[in-house]
């Protein structure tokens, strides 16, 4: 991997603030007709591509395809999570709940350079569940330099109980260097309230001020959530969606109607 960025191979409509939707060209191309280099070339161009009209492949063809780019992430269950809403969850992420702003790989060895998701199942319209992206890069550069100075003093300590496939103990700096661009990011999981959210995430500020502390917090809640910053993507069933881990944060809305959704997801090292 060179620290360059090639022009988007994959052609699409650009969506706002960032993000773009492929079609394919012709019927009956599946995801394994798409060369996995341009892929990942347009993700880290457009940081959310959308892959609409192509045919999902099942768990072993994905991982063969997803395995061309790098080394898979792999958890207790495999390399292939199955995101849908459980009648007895232990973790929010399988509820009906809203799942706030974290990234990938902050309980793992390895932090994924991108992810893919492929939605076997869409939600109805109006139903939510939406996947939230907030791209931090551009959060940084337009916060005030004095914000800045104070995010480059802050490092972060999660705790979680591990109920599902994560948990523990992980420390992080608030802001790391993009490995391609060489952009600031913004690494930050948001605190998980226990009286709202099943395996609740507790966070402990070092190197800055109580009180700077609380204003960090208080400001992060605000501004990744500003929708100049987001691109929330309804899924429809067929969807094939890869994302860019290092500049961008991503949470999902809650479910106001069915939760009956099925999305797989998978991560590349």
């Amino acid at each position: 991997m060179t620290n360059t960025l090639r022009p988007a191979p994959l052609d699409g409509t650009d969506l706002q603030p960032f993000a773009r939707i492929v079609t394919a060209p012709t019927a009956g191309q599946s995801l394994a007709d798409v060369p996995i280099d341009d892929l990942l070339a347009t993700v880290l161009a457009t940081k959310v591509t959308v892959l609409r009209g192509y045919g999902l492949l099942d768990k072993a063809e994905l991982e063969q395809y997803c395995r061309a780019a790098g080394e898979l992430l792999r958890w207790d269950f495999g390399t292939i999570l199955d995101l849908v809403v459980r009648d007895d969850p232990q973790n929010y992420l399988f509820d009906k709940g809203d799942v706030p702003f974290h990234w990938d790989g902050a309980f793992a060895a390895q932090v994924p350079r991108f992810f893919l998701f492929q939605c076997l199942r869409g939600s109805s319209p109006g139903a939510g569940g939406e996947t939230v992206f907030s791209d931090t890069t551009q959060v940084y550069r337009e916060a005030p330099e004095d914000l800045r100075k104070l995010w480059a003093q802050t490092t972060i300590t999660y705790r979680t109980d591990k109920l599902a496939h994560y948990g523990g103990l992980a420390k992080w700096p608030l802001l790391g260097t993009h490995p391609v661009t060489g952009a600031t990011t913004i690494r930050y999981a948001e605190p998980l309230d226990p009286a709202k959210y099943l395996n609740p995430l507790f966070l402990t500020l070092e190197g800055i001020a109580p009180e700077d502390g609380v204003r960090v917090m208080e400001d992060l809640r605000e501004r990744l959530h500003d929708p100049r910053y987001c691109y929330a993507h309804p899924w429809e069933t067929g969807d094939i969606v890869v994302v860019e881990n290092h500049a961008l944060l991503h949470g999902r809305n809650g479910f106001s109607g069915s939760a009956e959704r099925h999305v797989q997801r998978i991560q590349i090292v």
